[in-house]
């Protein structure tokens, strides 16, 4: 896919249906985000050709940004974003669909936290294009990313799932677990959704002992990242070993291991998450 070399332009847009204004429009289906077989998104044209099955199978365009290439702040252009229903219609005309996490492997963090946004307010209209309180349409509010109701006025914001990521540190050493849902196999933090009523704090206590048998303390902040699958904000944190020995969920945590200075890595997430950074930063020194 064409790389983005980007600044975002604070500023809220929802309705994308403007005329006249430079779109990179990017399309997600179930399958992923419609390319052409050279990786590059629909053209113009091309989407001028599918007018009439985007009207009948995608939801409306939803602005996702403004951006404009860091080596010149005059070509400021808007990146847009919609849902289709249909997968085949785009791999009848030979388009490729990739899914999302395969592009965490192919985009630079930058690129990755367009496609995150993107996909994440996509994913968005197609949940809440009717009221979840009274089952009407909604429509796009002016000033404000939100999907109001028409009759009865209720207000629908894009989802955020909060999740907290912990890298446990013992010594010189560092907690690494696989998780059985884990398709590629990476050895990574631990990691949990936050529970109603929850601190982050507490999240951390609670899931490292649920899932390994571990009980920790000071937790640490890091950092946070976007994540969309499918839209959560994962929170990421180091916390310090206490006590226990590994005891493995075996519901979530295929494997854990403490990994040392002179033990070599295993497999790890892709360069753009905050996981690797997380254990980029933290793994321990000779």
């Amino acid at each position: 896919m064409q790389h983005f070399d980007l600044e975002f332009v604070p500023e809220i847009i929802a309705d994308a249906t403007a005329p006249n204004v430079a779109t990179h429009d990017l399309i997600w289906t179930d399958d992923g985000l419609v390319l052409t077989q050279d990786g590059e998104l629909p053209s113009k044209a091309a989407l001028d050709l599918m007018a009439s099955q985007l009207k009948d199978y995608g939801t409306p365009w939803v602005g996702v940004g403004r951006y404009h290439h860091k080596k010149n702040a005059k070509q400021n252009f808007l990146v847009r974003s919609m849902w289709c229903s249909d997968s085949n219609i785009w791999t009848e005309q030979g388009f490729e669909l990739v899914p999302l996490r395969t592009l965490l492997h192919r985009q630079s963090t930058e690129e990755f936290s367009v496609m995150s946004r993107a996909c994440q307010l996509a994913e968005w209209v197609r949940s809440h294009r009717f009221c979840g309180r009274c089952g009407r349409a909604t429509s796009f509010m002016s000033g404000e990313r939100g999907l109001q109701c028409q009759e009865c006025h209720f207000i629908e914001y894009p989802r955020i799932s909060p999740a907290m990521m912990v890298l446990v540190k013992k010594e010189n050493q560092i907690l690494l677990a696989r998780h059985v849902r884990s398709k590629d196999g990476y050895y990574t933090a631990l990691a949990g959704f936050l529970e109603a009523g929850e601190n982050i704090e507490d999240a951390i206590i609670r899931e490292v002992y649920e899932e390994v048998g571990l009980t920790v303390a000071n937790p640490r902040y890091f950092g946070s990242q976007a994540w969309p699958f499918p839209h959560s904000l994962m929170i990421s944190f180091t916390a310090d070993y206490v006590e226990g020995d590994i005891k493995l969920d075996t519901n979530e945590i295929a494997d854990a291991i403490w990994f040392g200075a002179n033990d070599a890595r295993p497999l790890l997430p892709p360069n753009v998450s905050i996981a690797r950074r997380l254990i980029d930063t933290h793994w321990p020194s000779a």
